[in-house]
């Protein structure tokens, strides 16, 4: 008698592999940055937004779409733009982009590669537009406050926004420019023209500091006159009271010129001694005649005795 070994086991494979399939049929997942239209035979009927495990119709019943519902980056090619003033320039932009919805994103584009396709088209149409609005100098100057880049960014993504909205259930978040380049032409044109700038500003602070340097310098005259005004005044004035206090000594100089005479050799004797010294001179050469005075006041004592006498003995 013969006994099939594990077919049991067989059995119980058989039964998991079977759910495993079922369920793969009528379940599906959607994460946390994920959005999802579910569709009956292409036509779609309900829009999933929050993460979790959902139940659905087998396909070809039913079929379920996947969207990436995160921050999206879309980076443009390079495109010749013109300005106001008829420059072309050169830009590269960058658009930050989301589902907003994702039923009129379903159907109005389809897919993540189609979307950007319309995108890059919306987008340039604004940059164009926009830009064609604006001089160069908007974009490009030495002025901070004549720049206009950011303005100009808010509006491209003001106007963008409003239109992927609508017609694709798209949202963009931001449309920055994110190089900016000139042709040849062009490039020698900004130089020049910021070569000039540069030079008035130079020639303008040059002229302001010369004025300043001509205000100090003036400053500096009208002190230096006042100084010296009142210097020559109160040297006149010392100078004055000199005269009136050497005009008292000269009054008693010239009641006793014996006196004054006496004085000066003094002072003279003073200099020339006032260092350790040898001196040979002529005792009668003034001031050294001081040291004599003494003998020499008593001749002439005696001489004025003597000559009182005969003049006596001649009465």
């Amino acid at each position: 008698m013969m006994r099939k070994v594990g077919s049991p086991q067989y059995l119980l494979v058989g039964i998991l592999l079977f759910i495993i399939l079922i369920l793969y049929l009528v379940a599906f997942q959607v994460r946390v940055d994920e959005t999802a239209v579910v569709t009956t035979f292409g036509k779609p009927v309900r829009v999933i937004t929050s993460p979790g495990l959902y139940w659905k119709a087998p396909w070809p019943i039913q079929e379920v779409y996947r969207f990436d519902s995160r921050i999206q980056v879309l980076e443009g090619k390079m495109e010749e733009v013109f300005t106001k003033d008829g420059k072309n320039i050169i830009l590269v932009t960058s658009t930050l982009w989301r589902i907003k919805d994702p039923l009129k994103f379903f159907v109005s584009v389809g897919g993540m590669d189609e979307a950007k396709k319309k995108l890059s088209a919306l987008v340039r149409n604004y940059v164009n537009g926009i830009i064609g609005t604006y001089e160069l100098s908007h974009l490009v100057n030495v002025k901070k406050e004549e720049l206009k880049f950011d303005e100009i960014q808010s509006k491209i993504t003001q106007l963008a926004r409003v239109e992927s909205e609508k017609t694709y259930g798209i949202t963009i978040e931001d449309v920055l420019i994110k190089r900016l380049q000139f042709p040849q032409d062009v490039t020698e044109d900004v130089f020049e023209r910021m070569r000039k700038e540069r030079e008035r500003i130079a020639e303008k602070y040059i002229a302001e500091g010369e004025g300043l340097a001509s205000d100090i310098k003036a400053k500096a005259d009208a002190e230096k006159e006042r100084i010296l005004a009142e210097a020559k005044a109160k040297a006149k004035r010392i100078r004055g009271e000199g005269d009136a206090e050497a005009a008292k000594y000269y009054d008693v100089f010239t009641k006793n010129e014996d006196l004054a005479i006496f004085l000066r050799k003094l002072e003279a004797l003073e200099n020339t001694l006032k260092e350790k010294s040898t001196v040979i001179l002529d005792y009668r050469t003034p001031p050294y005649d001081l040291f004599l005075g003494k003998y020499l006041e008593t001749s002439s004592s005696e001489e004025t005795s003597k000559e009182e006498e005969k003049d006596k003995n001649e009465r």
